[in-house]
């Protein structure tokens, strides 16, 4: 029989194996600043404190004599949690699954897996039990290099278990488990002169494995639903303690490449091996060792500075050379200097061969926007800064914040260290909230973040804010984001233990002022918006890496709640505030929040935050100004029947239209980009625009996912000059390549709840120049699938416009799948629009208490950006 986790099924060619979380290597230690009351003896069998102690020794006890059941389940799995927190404070290795055995307790015997989870509960007793008692049986494992590896290239991996005290039996072996994120290329055992074979070899030559495929699910596997993963049975002899087995990655032997390397780079990616030691031992997670990769040579550079400064001030920016994937280039004699630029007046240089981070001061005389320009000295690279406003002694400052991101101390990659420093150096954030999941974390891992959040804080530049994301399914309230204003001592209010909305709530207020807590739902896996604590609950997230959705304000809004709106990444790689898609699920560019505080600092910037002073954007950080009646957003105006909403957008690529909603519904809306269809002209400037709803089909369900347009764009009658996916960033779900016939591109993006772009530049257009889509049937995407609506199949068809026919304006056609109509649509549009914009709308409409208004933008490349609402008159929820 061959072995699987917490199933002892027999199966003929494929083992369920039910991974839930990854542990990175290193994530359980403290740093010291915090002890543990029960991790102070340096002895394996004393990490437990003596009452402790008693209870485990009673508990394995009971399980040899009995197994759970449900009318011990909720005492054992409190008890075990217990014991698996004190193992994890001792910085000993553990199961991935131990954390969340703690949820049994809360939810007992209510649960509809209630045989799953009984079962969970005795393979884990049995496992701590070995860990306890045998620690030396697992052996050890080490890794020949940790690396850097380049990001996306080629190398060969090798990782050597020395063998344990008990050997290994026939039918024992090792499953090469991957990470669902890690993004490698394939590992492959048929092809040693191809890429990523994968070999296994021992010390003692009279062993013998064999490959087989088992079905894995989880972060080791198949995210959702399980996926085939890669194992070695040992089919002849035994392995005897002192024996040796190296598992290598990319062997080179047979001719091969290598394995392809994964495109994100970190200090700790994993390259997870779990072993049993016989045909009916259940699969045991190694310590995983962390994997460094590095970015690869600089195709792009990105520059950060403050978006509000004072005439004359001295402020620091940084110019970061960026790789293909978006990862920090590799720092080297290769990497060029950059030239920065206002216009075309030099205002520095970078270093040649320096490092791929450079950061200088500089100072404006003037008032205005500046939008600067970064060039390679060979002029191979060019990028651009994010909008920067100068203004005359400006009363509040813009600071940029990332509220939502996660490493791998749940189902993400990297660790806590990483997270912070990528996000103060790389995407110079000013605060950032190391959101992980809580259901995954374990009492040594919410330490740790405790203190490394205390580590980082560099006031008056830096600012990590604790947190942490409550976990739970839509029916019981959805995710929330939790930030506390300080660190020290905080404690998480679990959805381990407190697993309802109203719990949290409570327990939030019991253990903290509520000054002091802030809670974000946010839409992806969508909180229930009939409830909401208004004390705490002050903002809502609209937009992540999950997709853009607007909807969610709606939800809220319109039962009485005030709150104003951020955007976040969600990012699960530990790049926060400049997240890189790369899957199909986390498919766009994450966002960012913006908010006005007065100086940069955590009181300031955390009162701003529950204060609503606060807008959405994405990572462009686009600059958004708004006030109804002099009143700013996020706020509440006296009652008036006349309402004037004015402000400003700068933006970093030019603004596409401005749209006032009122109560969720669009008000007015000025359009920047349309243009004349002038065939005469020289050139003519063509936008197609794909675009879906991402609203739930059923109240309470999670959005509608990723609506994918696949298919051939053919042009005729006309020369393409140049075409471009204009927010085409996502390697792995968005394409535009030529085809084979001339004028005929194939392509594939995806939209939820926005907007996606193809632009074209024309020439020598025919009175009978035409413009066809021919497009695929495809399936929508997303994780945290809809649960009462299905992933449905979207069809696909043609889409033929005359380009005589925008002369008369856009020409749009629907394609309706099951209660929804996506859209596509052909128009002519300038070629460089303003990137700064005033407005001024005024409500002629019927008005009443409680109106709310808000500002939606959207720049030319896809870029988005959500001012906060404004309520007028009325009360809010209380």
């Amino acid at each position: 029989m061959w072995p699987q986790a917490f199933s002892f099924l027999k199966k003929s060619t494929a083992i369920a194996v039910l991974i839930s979380a990854s542990l990175q290597a290193g994530a359980s230690a403290t740093d010291g600043s915090e002890q543990s009351d029960t991790s102070g003896n340096s002895n394996y069998s004393d990490y437990l404190s003596p009452a402790l102690r008693a209870n485990v020794e009673n508990l394995k006890s009971q399980a040899r004599q009995n197994a759970t059941d449900s009318t011990n389940l909720v005492a054992r799995s409190r008890l075990l949690a217990d014991w698996i927190d004190a193992h994890a404070l001792a910085a000993l290795p553990g199961s991935p699954f131990g954390s969340r055995v703690r949820l049994n307790a809360a939810l007992g015997s209510e649960q509809t897996n209630l045989a799953d989870k009984i079962a969970e509960v005795d393979a884990l007793i049995s496992e701590y039990t070995l860990r306890d008692e045998r620690p030396e049986v697992l052996g050890v494992l080490s890794a020949e290099s940790l690396g850097p590896f380049e990001a996306g290239g080629l190398g060969t991996i090798r990782q050597t278990w020395q063998v344990g005290s008990q050997g290994m039996n026939k039918g024992g072996g090792f499953w090469i488990a991957r990470h669902f994120s890690a993004l490698y290329g394939e590992f492959q055992t048929d092809d040693p002169s191809a890429e990523g074979y994968v070999s296994i070899s021992s010390s003692n030559s009279t062993v013998e494995f064999r490959a087989k495929s088992i079905l894995a699910r989880g972060p080791h596997g198949g995210f959702r639903a399980p996926e085939p993963a890669l194992a070695f049975e040992l089919v002849r002899g035994e392995l005897e303690p002192g024996d040796s087995v190296t598992i290598t990655y990319g062997d080179l032997t047979g001719g091969g490449p290598g394995l392809r390397i994964t495109s994100i780079a970190g200090d700790s990616v994993p390259l997870p091996v779990y072993v049993a030691l016989d045909q009916d031992q259940p699969w045991l997670m190694l310590p995983i060792q962390p994997f460094k990769i590095r970015g690869s040579n600089a195709v792009g550079v990105h520059g950060f500075a403050p978006s509000i400064v004072a005439v004359g001030e001295e402020f620091e920016v940084s110019v970061r050379a960026e790789d293909q994937f978006y990862n920090r280039a590799h720092d080297g004699a290769a990497m060029p200097s950059f030239h920065v630029f206002d216009g075309q007046k030099l205002l520095a240089k970078t270093l040649p061969g320096g490092s791929a981070i450079q950061t200088f001061s500089l100072s404006f005389n003037e008032i205005g926007p500046k939008w600067l320009r970064i060039v390679a000295a060979d002029g191979s690279i060019t990028g651009r800064f994010n909008p920067i406003l100068v203004k005359q002694n400006p009363a509040q400052r813009l600071f940029w914040g990332d509220t939502h991101g996660h490493s791998g101390y749940a189902e993400g990659i990297g660790n806590i260290d990483g997270f912070m420093r990528f996000a103060r150096d790389d995407a110079r954030l000013d605060f950032v909230t190391h959101s992980e999941h809580d259901t995954w974390l374990d009492e040594a891992e919410w330490r740790l973040m405790r203190n490394k959040t205390q580590e980082f804080d560099e006031p008056g530049k830096f600012t990590p804010f604790l947190g942490y994301e409550w976990t739970t399914p839509a029916k019981r309230g959805g995710h929330h984001n939790v930030l506390f204003r300080t660190a020290k001592g905080r404690q998480r209010v679990s959805a381990l233990e407190f697993a309802t909305l109203s719990e949290l709530y409570l327990e939030l207020r019991e253990q903290n002022s509520e000054d002091d807590v802030l809670i974000i739902p946010h839409a992806h896996n969508p909180g229930d918006s009939r409830l909401s604590d208004p004390r705490m609950e002050r903002l809502i997230e609209i937009m992540s890496m999950h997709g853009t959705h607007q909807w969610f304000a709606k939800n809220y809004l319109s039962k009485g709640h005030q709150v104003g709106f951020v955007a976040a990444s969600d990012d699960h790689l530990s790049h926060p505030g400049y997240s890189a898609p790369s899957r199909d699920t986390l498919a766009q560019r994450g966002g960012v929040s913006g908010v006005f505080a007065a100086e940069n600092s955590r009181n300031a910037i955390f009162k701003a935050l529950r204060n609503r002073q606060t807008f959405a954007s994405s990572v462009d950080r686009i600059i958004v100004e708004a006030a109804l009646n002099e009143t700013p957003m996020g706020q509440r105006a006296q009652f008036s029947e006349s309402r004037e909403i004015v402000g400003q957008v700068v933006g970093s690529h030019g603004i596409e239209s401005i749209t006032l909603f009122k109560n969720d519904r669009a008000l007015q809306s000025v359009d920047y980009i349309d243009a004349d269809w002038s065939p005469e002209s020289a050139q003519q400037q063509v936008r197609i625009e794909f675009t879906s709803d991402s609203t739930p089909f059923y109240p309470g369900d999670a959005p509608r996912g990723w609506r994918h347009w696949k298919g051939q764009l053919i042009t005729t009658g006309v020369v393409v000059d140049a075409a471009q996916g204009s927010d085409f960033v996502n390697p792995n779900t968005q394409y535009l390549t030529p085809a084979d016939d001339a004028g005929a591109f194939n392509f594939a993006t995806q939209t939820r709840g926005d907007e996606s772009f193809i632009d074209l530049t024309l020439s020598n257009i025919t009175a009978d120049a035409t413009l066809v889509l021919e497009m695929q049937d495809t399936l929508e995407t997303g994780s945290a699938p809809p649960f009462l609506r299905t992933h449905q199949m979207n069809q696909g068809g043609r889409f033929e416009v005359k380009l005589s026919e925008l002369a008369a304006g856009k020409v749009s056609q629907t394609f309706p799948v099951s209660g929804y109509e996506d859209g596509v649509s052909v128009r002519a549009v300038v070629a460089a629009p303003e990137k700064i914009r005033k407005f001024r709308f005024t409500d002629a409409e019927q008005v009443t208490h409680g109106d709310q208004y808000f500002v939606v933008v959207r720049q030319m490349n896809g870029g988005m950006a959500w001012s906060s609402p404004i309520w007028v008159g009325g009360y809010p929820a209380r």
